[in-house]
């Protein structure tokens, strides 16, 4: 089959899934007012790799068919794949301007990054390894997209998973010869509605017990499998006003769920390991699949932190705001941009050997981006508020160009260099970066979007491999300094 239009992606999302908002189960994902805009957002992204100017950008052919596939799902064996993949991920994210985490790159990368690793997941039987290459393959020639959901439900947060209260996690209830059963639920399903299946993947450690077992498991299935529902918080999709009012709101809030199994049957050939904690508990390391997803997120940093920079240096401009500590707000933007730049490209050149003939982008400057961009894009967001001052709460409706009030509106609205419109259409969408529900979500999101930030700092703190030879320097610094002496010093 090959890469899909936009027109087959929205298509494929008309099927019997259970998506419930505002507790009424939606029909029709498409063709629903809140959720409908984010679905054609994405259509948009399968529609370029179709494009002549893009497709050898965005696709390559598949080693099986020969048709087509999205470019993300390539095994990356040199450095130039690797930049290869960055331009595909970049063009993408720069399409939504960084603002939707998890477009279908981010999995295509996830999947493909276990399959390369696949010897890893036969550990637990040869046949788990077998399932996550077929897998892999299976979305790659039908260019799938796929979302996952990492987290248990806590209700205790002093407790592990195998005891918090009983259902609340989801767990492997009986096993078959069909498959596993799964009953319970996992949190954040970011982009559930849109999804055409769901992978299911530990994301904290488990203790190694016996009761832990059954928590351990990763595996794949369809959104619309039965027995599967989705429970969407509200939506923050602006629906009443018009989109240039609310640029990013009213088409890009990709939607986050809870996702709850009720007696889910999962068949054998989708499962890739069950009841083994000491695998699930290495399964990102190990693999090397952590530092594929790094590159993969430190891409959309870029491209979102490149975006807030244009809305800053766009305001500025209008106003003609050349102050000094407006300078100085722009520096700091320019220096996260060029920070999270640099990092990308230096894990590319400085690539590590990975599982199966692949390279993987090297995990330290990586990690510095994994650490640092929680805290650089809350301030990015304080500085467009900044720079925007009561302009971003001032700023009428678009609609007021086609009522009574036009001309006020279009004198009392003007820029430096660009029309009234030009600037309220400017200014609300810095609103809506920086201000609006979706601006807040956006904020929370890059918070955790890779884990709690304080037990990410003490993960890097105890694997950063460069700090054995870094005290070795100090003290062979030490010795040298001793050898020479104060007597040879004062010759």
């Amino acid at each position: 089959m090959g890469i899909r239009t936009g027109r087959q992606f929205l298509d494929s999302l008309r099927d019997d899934r259970q998506i419930w908002l505002e507790g009424e189960r939606v029909a029709d994902v498409t063709a629903h007012p809140r959720l409908g805009p984010a679905s054609r957002t994405l259509a948009e992204l399968y529609d370029l790799q179709h494009r002549p100017e893009s497709v050898d950008q965005l696709t390559w052919p598949s080693p099986s068919s020969g048709e087509r596939v999205g470019l993300t799902f390539i095994e990356p064996a040199s450095e130039q794949d690797l930049v290869r993949r960055r331009t595909t991920v970049k063009t993408w994210m720069d399409w939504c301007a960084g603002m939707m985490g998890r477009t279908p790159d981010f999995m295509n990368i996830h999947v493909t990054g276990f399959a390369s690793a696949h010897e890893y997941f036969a550990r637990g039987g040869s046949q788990f390894g077998r399932n996550i290459r077929a897998y892999y393959e299976f979305a790659r020639e039908r260019d799938l997209c796929l979302t996952h959901t990492l987290l248990s439900p806590t209700v205790d947060k002093s407790k592990p998973v195998q005891s918090q209260p009983p259902g609340v996690a989801a767990s492997i209830v009986k096993e078959t010869d069909a498959g596993i059963v799964i009953s319970g639920a996992r949190s954040v399903a970011t982009l559930a509605p849109f999804a055409n299946e769901i992978a299911v993947f530990p994301s904290t450690y488990l203790q190694n017990s016996e009761e832990a077992r059954p928590y351990a498991f990763a595996f794949c299935v369809p959104v619309a499998t039965r027995g599967l529902r989705f429970i969407c918080r509200p939506s923050l999709t602006e629906t009443g006003g018009r989109p240039g009012d609310h640029p990013l709101s009213a088409r890009m809030d990709e939607m986050d769920c809870v996702a709850v199994f009720d007696q889910v049957l999962v068949p054998w050939e989708r499962v890739f390991t069950a009841r083994d904690v000491a695998l699930v508990n290495g399964l990102f390391v190990e693999t090397g699949c952590i530092n594929q997803l790094m590159h993969q997120f430190a891409i959309k940093n870029l491209a979102k932190a490149e975006f807030m920079l244009g809305v800053a240096l766009n305001m500025c401009e209008a106003v003609n705001a050349r102050a000094e500590n407006v300078q100085n707000l722009l520096a700091e933007m320019i220096n996260t941009v060029e920070l999270v730049r640099a990092a990308i490209r230096a894990a590319e050149a400085d690539h590590v050997a990975g599982p199966g003939g692949t390279v993987l982008p090297n995990g330290e400057p990586l990690w510095t981006v994994r650490l640092l961009f929680p805290q650089l894009y809350p301030r990015l967001v304080e500085i467009v508020q900044m720079l925007g001052s009561s302009n971003l709460v001032m700023m009428p409706s678009l609609a007021e160009f086609a009522g009574e009030r036009a001309d006020d509106v279009a004198l009392y609205c003007q820029g430096v260099g660009v029309s009234a419109e030009q600037r309220v259409r400017l200014f609300r969408l810095a609103w809506d970066v920086s201000c609006s529900s979706f601006a807040g979500r956006q904020t929370l999101y890059e918070r955790f979007f890779s884990g709690d930030p304080w037990r990410l700092g003490i993960a890097r703190c105890q694997s950063y491999r460069h700090a054995a030879s870094l005290k070795q320097r100090v003290w062979d610094f030490i010795a040298r300094a001793g050898e020479a002496g104060p007597e040879r010093g004062a010759r």
